[in-house]
């Protein structure tokens, strides 16, 4: 794979190093809820400032790069679903200002949620950091390679694109981080399993809102 034309890296066993760190995290989590938001844990932000991540990170937004969220996803067979091929187009602020834009907003586990502007989104970086195995049976990402520089599109245009692109599934093992472009186009089917599939996906931005916004951060 590579990222300036696919838009997805994998990084073997970049996040070996942290990962007792990250499980431990994990413990204190619900296990009931799709997808955990997570702000304000200390233990989250000294692990994700360690070497092993932050430099992967800055390795391609620059030195400015920095976590602006986090979500724990975790298919269990109590705890299953499928995500049909989307595009991530919200971001998190601390809060809610009228800037020309940026909107609609909604809010989610009481958080500050905005649609930005879609350059904010293709300027940003996700890191996928993988506590568990995933396998082909294991609800791995799918990615539709190239689609990062396709703009933002409509739900029949990302039908439509899918339908030509060359899909790639984002197999991983427990340690491994996958980096793509946050505008990618993606999708995962639900676990067939009965292991647990952790995830931490955060997302990276090298540049400042417009004021008076701000990212919330981690």
């Amino acid at each position: 794979m590579n990222f300036d034309t696919d838009g997805a890296a994998l990084h073997a066993g970049a996040a070996l190093s942290i990962l007792e760190g990250l499980r431990n995290v994990t413990t204190t989590l619900s296990p009931d809820r799709a997808g955990i938001r997570l702000h304000g844990n200390p233990a989250l932000r000294r692990i994700l400032a360690t070497p092993a991540i932050g430099a992967i990170a800055k390795s391609y937004l620059g030195p400015a790069a920095r976590p602006v969220r986090a979500i724990l996803f975790d298919k269990t067979p109590a705890t299953n679903w499928s995500l049909g091929w989307h595009q991530d187009r919200t971001i998190v602020v601390r809060e809610r200002h009228e800037v020309p834009g940026f909107g609609p907003w909604s809010r989610k586990a009481d958080l500050q949620h905005v649609e930005p502007p879609f350059a904010v989104i293709e300027a940003m970086l996700t890191l996928r950091i993988h506590l568990d195995d995933v396998p082909a049976d294991n609800a791995p990402l799918l990615i539709a390679r190239g689609s990062h520089g396709a703009g933002r599109l409509t739900d029949n245009a990302i039908e439509a694109l899918v339908s030509r692109c060359d899909k790639y599934t984002c197999l991983a093992s427990a340690g491994d981080v996958w980096a793509y472009r946050t505008a990618i186009v993606h999708a995962s089917a639900a676990a067939q399993g009965s292991d647990h599939r952790r995830v931490l996906q955060v997302d990276y931005a090298a540049s400042a809102l417009p004021s008076p916004l701000a990212w919330l951060g981690i």
